[in-house]
């Protein structure tokens, strides 16, 4: 594409789409939202860039593979519900733990947050590959 309005646009939007991703994904765990579609609404803003400009800058703008991305995502959901049956429980089941910072206070981390960062990192990368494919032919 040679919009310029939509080249301009989509700087100044990137930034913007991640950060609202990134939120999708952190709210997640009390209400709807979470891994699936943090994950697609960050591949949807790379996807936007790509068509923009091309799947080469996007893919300098990721800096690790889809492919990459792909089998991280499934070894962290694996990571979470293989790390309960160490502690004698169910697999899949929730553990939690609380982290003192001194920023943020005291914060819940559990391993469904591990599994929808799972989540995220396999539908980003899926998605990707699936853009990268279709824009490099």
């Amino acid at each position: 594409m040679d919009s310029v309005i939509l080249k301009t646009a989509i700087r100044f939007l990137l930034p913007l789409l991640l950060l609202a991703s990134v939120f999708l994904f952190l709210r997640g765990h009390n209400e709807p939202g979470g891994g699936f579609v943090g994950g697609l609404l960050a591949s949807g803003a790379i996807a936007l860039y790509a068509m923009t400009h091309s799947a080469a800058a996007a893919r300098q703008i990721v800096r690790v593979p889809p492919r990459f991305l792909i089998g991280a995502g499934l070894l962290f959901a694996l990571v979470s519900g293989v790390a309960p049956l160490f502690f004698g429980r169910p697999f899949l089941t929730g553990l939690w733990t609380t982290i003192t910072t001194e920023g943020l206070g005291k914060l819940h981390i559990g391993t469904p947050l591990l599994f929808d960062l799972g989540v995220y990192c396999v539908v980003t990368g899926v998605t990707l590959v699936f853009v990268f494919s279709l824009l490099e032919e």
